[in-house]
């Protein structure tokens, strides 16, 4: 796809997004501010719908809202406050673990680098990127998750084989003031219009200028 394209792509989605249902971390920054709670919230979502991962992530905030807090609430609390995410047992026990990260090495804040994020429990290149960026407005990243790396395919935006390298291809090519954004706009075109298995092409808005590539059967 051509960069005019692609911008193009880009601006219709943007003009499009209100229609859309708000996604589960646009959700939580509405809410609550923090890099913790983004970071937090972030972990949750492994696995999950959007669906579950907000109201878990309200119940638990509604514990603690800080790692020092956190780190004194039972696991069981949080597990009872965080089901039915995806493997909540497990993340419950990550979660005690990575807010004693943050205050054993980091004094209780959420670090502000990439290679330190990754560093901590359960948080991997996505969860970091999404911090990073909506957490610390710092826009050095384009947080790619399995709809990203998805729809940038199926649009033609890029030839990847795996989320990792979409996010290093993607920033070759979409122009820096977008890049806080894409993943929430992507995200949301993914759920509602653009979604895995036979996609809503018939009322997709930007369908003439998409190649639908690996897509055999749409609405």
């Amino acid at each position: 796809m051509q960069k005019r394209e692609m911008e193009e792509v880009i601006k219709t989605l943007i003009k499009q997004k209100h229609l859309y249902k708000n996604t589960a971390l646009m959700e939580v920054q509405e809410h609550y501010k923090t890099p913790f709670h983004v970071l937090i919230s972030c972990v949750l979502s492994l696995r999950t719908k959007d669906t579950t991962t907000g109201p878990a992530g309200e119940r638990l905030f509604k514990l603690a809202q800080t790692p020092e807090t956190m780190v004194k609430v039972d696991v069981k609390k949080i597990e009872k406050a965080i089901y039915p995410v995806g493997f909540y047992l497990t993340k419950a026990k990550n979660i005690k673990i990575l807010c004693q990260q943050l205050i054993d090495n980091h004094k209780g804040e959420v670090p502000k680098t990439h290679e330190e994020l990754l560093k901590l429990k359960n948080v991997g290149q996505k969860t970091a990127s999404i911090t990073m960026v909506y957490g610390h407005g710092i826009h050095e990243h384009i947080p790619v998750d399995i709809h990203v790396f998805r729809i940038s395919n199926r649009l033609g935006f890029v030839k990847t084989e795996n989320p990792d390298d979409t996010e290093d291809e993607l920033k070759k090519i979409i122009p820096r003031e977008y890049w806080r954004d894409l993943n929430d706009l992507l995200v949301q075109f993914g759920q509602n219009i653009c979604v895995p298995v036979s996609p809503w092409c018939s009322k997709c808005p930007v369908r003439k200028l998409c190649p639908r590539v690996g897509v055999f059967r749409s609405r």
